[in-house]
């Protein structure tokens, strides 16, 4: 997040409205929080089905808090096994 945005929405007690309606979105497995390379960071593990949810995640986040936003696809071992099957059926 950025920091001058992200101090702005502390001082004006925006920032757990932002990320209480992006947490109520995303319906997380998993939500974290610190600082990575001097900025207030969030890792925030969750299911996405189609790749067109990016923009309803992401452009909040981009607005409110000028936020960096990284995202990659991860496997539970279910989907390994589905991947893999496909891949061998293929």
């Amino acid at each position: 997040m950025d920091t001058e945005k992200a101090n702005a929405a502390i001082r004006s007690n925006r920032l757990d409205e932002v990320l209480g309606a992006a947490m109520e979105r995303l319906q997380p497995e998993a939500a974290y929080f610190g600082a990575l390379d001097g900025m207030r960071t969030a890792f925030i593990v969750f299911d996405m089905e189609q790749p067109s949810d990016l923009p309803v995640i992401c452009e909040p986040l981009f607005n409110e808090l000028n936020a960096k936003i990284s995202v990659f696809p991860v496997m539970n071992p279910e989907d390994v096994r589905t991947g893999v099957g496909r891949f061998l059926a293929s």
